[in-house]
C-alpha cells in the first residue's frame, strides 16, 4: 500500500538563496544564427567577422561595423553626419519611425559616407545600413551618396559603395525614385573623369538601388549568398508564369550568369579592395 504514499521533498525557502549565488548571463551574450539555428557566442562571432562558424552565414552589418572592418584604423572621416530626413510627403507616423530606426541602428540615416584609407589607399566610401528602415533610399540617402561621389570626383579619388537596401523609400514617394537618376548622373561624371567605382553588393540589395547605382560599378563584387535583385521572386514567377531556380537572385547565381565580377568572403574583402585600389593608383602614376 505504500506505493500510493506521497513522496516527501525537502523545501527550501527562496529567501535562503542569496542573490550573489544566482548565475547571471548578460543580455546579448549568445546569438542564434538565423540561417542554421546554431547558438553562437557573440564575442567569438564578432572575432570571426560576424560569420557563422557552422554554416558560413554572413550576418548583416551596420554601417559603422562595416567601416571598422574595411577602413584603416583612425583613417575614416565622415561626411554630412548630421543630415537627417524630413517628411516631404506628410506620411503618417514617418517622423516617429525615423526616430525609432535611428535609436535601433545608431546611425542618422540608411547610409554613412566619408573619406578613408583602405590598405593605405585613399578612397571615398559609402556604406548602406539595412538596420535603418531596411536601407531604403530616401532623399537624404540620395543626397549623401551624390555629395560623396562629387567629393570623389573633385578630389580625384576612387569610390567604394557597399549596398544593402530594400529599394526606394515609399514614405517619400516620387522624391525617393528621383534619387536613382541623381546618383547615376553623379557616377557618370565620376566615370568621365577616369576614376574607379567599386560596388560591393551585400544582403539584401534590391529594388531601385539594384536598378541604378548598385549595377553601375566598374567592378562589382558581392558577399557570399547575398540576395540581389529588383522585383521579388513571387512577383516575377507570377508575371512569367514559370518556376524560378532555387538559387535565383543569389550572388552565386549572378556570378554564374555574368552580372557580377566576383564573390569575396568577408574576411578577405579589405585585402581585395586594397589590391584593386592599388592597381588603380599605379595606373594613375
Amino acid at each position: 500500500m505504500g506505493i500510493f504514499k506521497k513522496r516527501q521533498y525537502g523545501v527550501i525557502s527562496i529567501n535562503q538563496i542569496e542573490e550573489k549565488d544566482i548565475p547571471v548571463v548578460p543580455d546579448g551574450t549568445w546569438i542564434k544564427c538565423s540561417n542554421c539555428g546554431k547558438i553562437l557566442y557573440k564575442k567569438s562571432l564578432e572575432e570571426n567577422y560576424n560569420i557563422c562558424t557552422n554554416c558560413n552565414y554572413h550576418f548583416r552589418l551596420g554601417s559603422y561595423e562595416r567601416i571598422n572592418q574595411i577602413c584603416d584604423k583612425g583613417s575614416f572621416k565622415e561626411f554630412n553626419k548630421h543630415m537627417r530626413s524630413k517628411n516631404p510627403m506628410d506620411f503618417p507616423n514617418y517622423e516617429e519611425k525615423l526616430k525609432i530606426n535611428e535609436e535601433k541602428s545608431g546611425a542618422n540615416e540608411a547610409v554613412v559616407t566619408g573619406e578613408c584609407e583602405i590598405g593605405g589607399n585613399k578612397a571615398i566610401i559609402a556604406v548602406m545600413d539595412s538596420k535603418f528602415l531596411m536601407g531604403s533610399m530616401g532623399t537624404v540617402v540620395g543626397e549623401k551618396l551624390t555629395l560623396a561621389i562629387e567629393a570623389a570626383t573633385k578630389r580625384k579619388l576612387p569610390i567604394v559603395i557597399f549596398t544593402a537596401s530594400g529599394g526606394a523609400r515609399m514614405q517619400e514617394g516620387i522624391l525617393s525614385l528621383m534619387q536613382m537618376a541623381k546618383i547615376s548622373s553623379a557616377l557618370a561624371r565620376h566615370s568621365e573623369a577616369g576614376l574607379l567605382y567599386i560596388t560591393v553588393l551585400t544582403d539584401p540589395t534590391t529594388g531601385g538601388v539594384t536598378a541604378s547605382f548598385a549595377s553601375l560599378g566598374d567592378i562589382i563584387l558581392a558577399e557570399p549568398n547575398a540576395l540581389v535583385g529588383f522585383a521579388g521572386r513571387r512577383v516575377i514567377e507570377g508575371t512569367i508564369k514559370e518556376k524560378l531556380p532555387e538559387d535565383f537572385q543569389s550572388a552565386e547565381f549572378l556570378l554564374e550568369h555574368g552580372f557580377i565580377d566576383n564573390i569575396i568572403k568577408r574576411q578577405n574583402l579589405k585585402k581585395a579592395l586594397s589590391t584593386l585600389l592599388s592597381f588603380h593608383k599605379s595606373k594613375e602614376v
